[in-house]
């Protein structure tokens, strides 16, 4: 296989094959992120990620589960993630899975039936990047998605068959708008009901355009305890229905929960609680990495 840059993945897709379909992020504008700004955006030749298929084919005796990477490879045009997904189930009959980033806009713009054939052609998650519920915070962060295009995105991936894996980051409203954060994230979740929420807490690298915000004071990163109480407040404000997974196991993550919402809910609460009374439960900070 032929990696271009650094290539990311969600924890979930540890063990997949991970073959590159998009280089970059098409939006790349959002502050706090860093991922992708070596890279400018293009869609790779099919031929390309078709050979790159025949590589593993014959490195890799079997193959459960493919990721196709990178940034939002959603935003390929359905005649060509047809060909790929095709390719794929020729290829490698034994595959269980195949997951994917997308962007809300890219979700969105996906008709339903579109939606619909990408599960038939094995498309089983879709990982969606909200960060926060706020509009506020959504458009300070250069996010180019609002809330209610974010829970139009996710609800329609959801209606198709498929399972959203949404990903939101503590702290992202600083000091100055954690309660915000917490409160519409939480409402945003319940709205949208994905099958998985992952929480990540914000860590700001020196090359994401945030950093300097950071260095000068304008923008206030929260203390491990303060975003401990603020994951508490988020977890109050979701109100789900259907089951939801909820992981805060990140690395870069003070606590880390592992439950099922709504069951969990009061369980997960219970020991950020306790955490705040022992910080000794909580994560060093020389241990977090993104």
């Amino acid at each position: 296989m032929r990696y271009e840059g650094t290539v990311y993945r969600p924890p979930s897709e540890a063990q997949s094959l991970i073959i590159q379909v998009t280089i970059g992020c098409a939006h790349n504008s959002c502050t706090f992120c860093n991922m992708y700004k070596a890279k400018k955006f293009r869609v790779r030749e099919i031929s390309e990620v078709l050979a790159d298929f025949d590589v593993a084919r014959k490195q890799y005796r079997r193959v459960e589960r493919i990721f196709l990477a990178d940034g939002n490879a959603l935003a390929l045009k359905m005649d060509k993630l047809a060909v790929i997904l095709d390719y794929i189930g020729g290829l490698f009959p034994e595959c269980e899975r195949v997951g994917i980033y997308g962007s809300p806009q890219d979700a969105i713009m996906k008709t339903r039936e579109e939606l619909t054939e990408l599960r038939k052609k094995g498309v089983e998650i879709i990982y969606i990047g909200a960060e926060s519920g706020s509009d506020k915070i959504l458009t300070a962060v250069k996010k180019g998605a609002t809330r209610d295009e974010i829970i139009e995105g996710v609800k329609k991936i959801e209606d198709a068959g498929i399972k959203a894996s949404v990903t939101f980051i503590s702290g992202l409203g600083g000091k100055e708008d954690w309660q915000t954060h917490a409160i519409e994230t939480g409402t945003m979740i319940s709205a949208m009901e994905p099958s998985y929420v992952g929480l990540l807490t914000l860590m700001v690298e020196r090359q994401a355009p945030l950093f300097a915000d950071v260095q000068s004071g304008k923008f206030q990163l929260l203390s491990p305890e303060e975003v401990v109480e603020e994951t508490i407040v988020l977890l109050e404000n979701i109100s789900v229905k259907k089951s939801c997974v909820f992981r805060s196991n990140h690395a870069s993550n003070y606590v880390s929960l592992k439950g099922d919402l709504p069951k969990d809910k009061g369980k997960m609460m219970g020991q950020l609680e306790r955490v705040l009374d022992n910080a000794s439960g909580m994560k060093d900070e020389r241990l977090r990495m993104l």
